[in-house]
């Protein structure tokens, strides 16, 4: 099976800024004793085995230790309500792991699967703010950070990370709600990344 996707995708998670485990390839322990983390992932344009998923929307929620690496995560996904029963499939694998790419390597890291859930779902991305609604189970704004000391207000980026992309921009929440799968967290003022992806397989 041959498939690619490409578009926006943004995270908040419970760190207090600049998370660890995303700059250290999940071998650095969280701030918390557990991380909380919900990531957003818009589909612009797609095509998984010849089914096209341009324009849907997948919402991944975990808990999961301080050092992400030792495994054992809770972890639920989300669908766009909009997505067909064969779009849902397709991207299900994807973003399951099943047909390879970045997710497949998280695969053993997950001791529950919580559940797939298909929810109505509204997502925004302005290149700075980036937004998502997903039913009544999240709700997350995030902004990307610009220093003051930057001239060139291109906003804070982390480089090198690999996974969900190479280049992250940092960021903040200003809504970072999350009810669904038995996991409850309000992350609120905590760490975001955010970036473009294209990942194939």
């Amino acid at each position: 099976m041959s498939w690619h996707v490409e578009g926006t995708y943004f995270e908040n998670c419970n760190c207090d800024m600049a998370c660890p485990c995303t700059m250290s390839g999940l071998t650095a322990p969280a701030d918390n004793e557990r991380c909380n983390v919900a990531l957003a992932f818009h589909v612009e344009t797609g095509e998984v085995d010849g089914v096209d998923v341009g324009g849907l929307t997948v919402c991944v929620v975990a808990d999961a230790p301080a050092l992400m690496s030792a495994g054992g995560w809770k972890l639920g996904v989300l669908m766009d309500a909009s997505a067909s029963a064969e779009q849902a499939s397709a991207l299900g694998a994807v973003f399951g792991g099943q047909v390879g790419g970045p997710m497949e390597g998280l695969a053993p890291l997950i001791g529950e699967m919580a559940g797939i859930e298909s929810m109505e779902m509204a997502y925004a991305d302005d290149g700075r703010v980036h937004q998502v609604r997903v039913g009544s189970a999240v709700d997350m704004v995030v902004e990307d950070f610009v220093s003051p000391l930057d001239a060139t207000g291109q906003g804070v980026k982390v480089s090198g990370v690999g996974f969900p992309a190479d280049t992250l921009a940092a960021g903040t929440s200003s809504t970072a709600r999350v009810d669904v799968f038995g996991m409850t967290w309000d992350n609120v003022g905590k760490n975001s990344y955010s970036a473009p992806f294209a990942w194939s397989a």
